[in-house]
């Protein structure tokens, strides 16, 4: 059984292990705390109990932006972060949101597509914006209109 919730600081250990698992670069503790000490910043999804995937947004006016998502990597190419990532839409879109936005690397061809069977459209392009073995990689910008 899948469930999604709002995520806190209870949930840090387990972000944190996600976390290191799932990216080459990821996002330090004292960062991931003072999200998760934040309402509705940090979206949880478990499978059968267990913290699979977890989301990290910031919303501030009529704007939203995914900052992170991570899913376990056992757990990936089965829906999760899609998943994740509907409910999150949903529930900003409940909240007034109109754009989502977020950045990907040029190279996560997995993660781009996941954004684009969401209905993100390509709006932009932050060269040598990421941290990369050979140097420097692009972030590409993607947004969802939320509005009906």
């Amino acid at each position: 059984m899948t469930d999604i919730r709002v995520g806190g600081i209870e949930d840090l250990d387990t972000v944190m292990e996600i976390e290191q698992a799932a990216h080459q670069y990821p996002w330090s503790e004292k960062i991931m705390t003072r999200y998760l000490r934040k309402p509705d910043s940090v979206w949880v999804l478990e499978v059968d109990g267990e913290h699979s995937a977890h989301a990290v947004i910031s919303a501030v006016a009529d704007e939203a932006e995914l900052l992170m998502i991570s899913v376990r990597p056992e757990m990936q190419g089965r829906g999760y972060g899609k998943a994740l990532l509907a409910r999150v839409s949903q529930w900003l879109q409940e909240k007034g949101i109109i754009s989502f936005f977020l950045e990907v690397r040029e190279s996560n061809e997995s993660a781009i597509g996941l954004y684009e069977s969401l209905g993100f459209n390509e709006v932009g392009r932050r060269p040598g914006y990421y941290p990369h073995p050979d140097g420097r990689e692009d972030a590409l910008i993607y947004s969802l209109e939320l509005c009906d």
